[in-house]
């Protein structure tokens, strides 16, 4: 069977235009007015898909944080007619999580369907753990790929910070492998079942089976409702595989359905499984996890033609033995027939089956239209954001190698936490916090940023043998209850912070093997033993205490700075008295050119002129003096 979808293909503007006060739990229904927030990729795809017979839009691959693409082989007739994957080599990390964000906050059904990869070469059968919001709710084992009910896991869980994450936990045999993703939003009071339900539960479908058709359906198949969820049901032609019971079905309609909050299709109630007078009595019998609570949902409506009145069709429901609902009379708590009746009933289980019988009381043999079973699992509560923040934050930093993975929540799920990352919880803040790293010997070559501070309940950290470079920060001074801190056999210079005396519980400090110089702190180096140790050694420029190289005279703070100061003035002076001369210099040698640029006509004009005077007296010889007598005269001759 194809995977149908809903009739409205969804765009994006449309999907993030729904406004989240829709949404309030436990207080409005879904507004049937407009679409539910739906969202379906397929993994793997380049490009935006869309599946026949009705349309289905599935999103190219978004929101992951690795794995490569793949072909995809389909192991089920279930799932959707996809042709690509997405898998995780465990080189690539441990843990690999899509984060798909704008989820407006409410109830979700979140549904996966699992595929094979295409290559001979790879496993072809990978075991892994899935979680959404960070809680456990799938375990794929040996020879789900041949079991059609195991190809796909289905959950339904509150979203409360619009973002909402599904990972995929490697356990070491195999890559995991996804096909797609669909994300359904459903009526926030869909499926409530008493005081353990709300937003600290998820559930997880067990089994959805409708019966007496014998034919797997969608929602959409069955005329239902978006609001539904577009729930898959596996058919059913009979509860007993010795055939002691009996389909049966009808065309006509089907009161009380399509309604709030579950929005059950009506074709649902139109089929049904009887008993039959060999054995009147119908049972069915489910594997299930032990020791954990599961809500069970029954459906019913009478459709057989002999029962048309009230003590005709009476019958007890009863799970593992005990009995869940007595004097079951569908006509008398209905008030009519063809009308829908759903019974709730929250169980607690020790054994590895759930069996639920319905055992007639008088009148005629037992009959049922579709169960539900669902696993109820507590929501795991997260790690602080402020402290995961600052976690990947250290990751890009450090430069950590993709072998660690780091995606998803650090401590949940519990099975899963992040490698070198040790995890307590904390009663009074009710979330996890990180309260020890262990990334030694692991090849890290970046630096310690400074948001490691962030990381209040950090007892210890050990990065030694690694070939970390840079300060130590300031801000390690700030974690208050830092009791272990091994920075040794790496490259890390500079001086080391006085604000590491403040660490009143450090009782190991480990600095060796690095190129620190500088004075140890006084604060540090005068600290009692007892109880304490500190290494400061191979660091080639440290001093200040036995075992180090004798520092020169030691400057208080206040010294340096004057010094510092003295010395900044100095160069200011010096720079102001350089500015002054060479300008003075300029000026002066300006007014020069100045000057000598005036007087240049002047002179030429005087020189010019007395040439002149001298030339004329020699080009005169007939001209006499004033005084004819004069004896110094020359005489000319006749």
């Amino acid at each position: 069977m194809q995977k149908r979808s809903l009739g409205v293909v969804q765009l994006w503007p449309l999907l993030l235009a729904i406004s989240a006060s829709s949404a309030l739990f436990g207080v409005l229904a879904a507004d049937l007015t407009k679409e539910p927030f739906t969202i379906r990729i397929s993994c793997g795809s380049f490009d935006d898909v869309h599946t026949a017979p009705t349309n289905t839009l599935w999103y190219r691959d978004f929101g992951y944080t690795g794995g490569r693409f793949a072909n995809a082989t389909r192991p089920s007739f279930i799932v959707p007619p996809l042709k690509t994957l997405r898998y995780f080599p465990l080189s690539d990390g441990p843990e690999n999580c899509y984060y798909i964000n704008n989820v407006p906050h409410g109830h979700y059904q979140v549904r996966l369907f699992f595929a094979l990869v295409a290559d001979p070469n790879l496993d072809s059968e990978p075991i892994f753990d899935v979680s959404v919001e960070g809680t456990l709710f799938s375990s794929l084992l040996s020879g789900w790929s041949s079991d059609d009910e195991k190809t796909f896991a289905e959950a339904l869980v509150f979203v409360q910070d619009s973002s909402l994450s599904i990972c995929f936990h490697s356990t070491g045999h195999g890559d995991p492998s996804i096909l797609s993703i669909e994300v359904l939003q459903i009526d926030d009071n869909a499926y409530k079942f008493g005081s353990l339900w709300g937003m600290g539960t998820v559930l997880r479908t067990t089994k959805r089976l409708t019966c007496g058709s014998g034919k797997p359906a969608f929602d959409e198949d069955l005329n239902g409702i978006h609001w539904g969820g577009d729930r898959f049901w596996l058919g059913l032609k009979t509860l007993s595989s010795s055939s002691d019971d009996q389909p049966i079905s009808t065309e006509n309609v089907i009161a009380e359905t399509l309604l709030a909050p579950n929005f059950y299709p009506q074709s649902m109630y139109q089929s049904a499984i009887v008993g039959t007078d060999r054995q009147p009595a119908l049972s069915f019998e489910m594997d299930v996890t032990p020791n954990k609570n599961y809500s069970v949902w029954l459906h019913f409506a009478e459709i057989e033609s002999g029962i048309t009145a009230e003590d005709q069709r009476v019958f007890d429901v009863l799970i593992n033995g005990d009995t869940a609902f007595k004097d079951i009379d569908i006509i008398r708590m209905t008030g009519e027939r063809f009308t829908a009746l759903v019974l709730n009933k929250t169980v607690a289980v020790s054994g590895t089956t759930v069996k639920i019988t319905l055992q007639p009381v008088e009148g005629t043999h037992a009959i049922v239209s579709a169960i539900e079973v669902f696993e109820i699992i507590p929501a795991e509560m997260k790690t602080i954001a402020q402290e995961v923040t600052a976690l990947r934050t250290l990751k890009g930093s450090l430069g950590l190698p993709l072998r660690f993975g780091w995606n998803g929540d650090p401590c949940i799920p519990q099975q899963h936490p992040w490698s070198g990352v040790d995890c307590q919880f904390d009663d009074t803040k009710m979330h996890w916090v990180i309260d020890g790293l262990g990334l030694d010997n692991q090849g890290l070559r970046g630096v310690i940023p400074s948001d490691v501070s962030k990381l209040q309940h950090l007892q210890s950290i050990n990065f030694s043998g690694n070939s970390i470079k840079g300060n130590i920060p300031f801000s390690l001074g700030t974690i208050p209850g830092l009791r272990v801190l091994d920075l040794s056999f790496n490259e890390l210079n500079g001086s080391i912070p006085e604000s590491l005396g403040q660490l009143t519980s450090l009782q190991t400090l480990n600095l060796n093997g690095n190129d620190l110089s500088g004075r140890v702190p006084a604060s540090l180096g005068g600290r009692p033993l007892h109880r304490v140790r500190f290494n400061f050694t191979d660091n080639a420029r440290l001093c200040g205490i036995p075992g180090l190289r004798e520092c020169g005279p030691h400057l208080s703070v206040a010294a340096k700075i004057g010094m510092a100061f003295g010395v900044l003035v100095a160069f200011l002076f010096l720079v102001v008295f350089s500015a002054c001369w060479w300008k003075r210099r300029q000026n002066i040698i300006r007014g020069q050119k100045l000057a000598a640029a005036r007087e240049a006509p002047y002179a030429k004009s005087r020189t010019q002129f007395t040439r002149d005077v001298q030339m004329g007296k020699h080009h005169r010889p007939h001209e006499s003096p004033r005084g004819g007598n004069n004896e110094s005269s020359p005489h000319l001759l006749s």
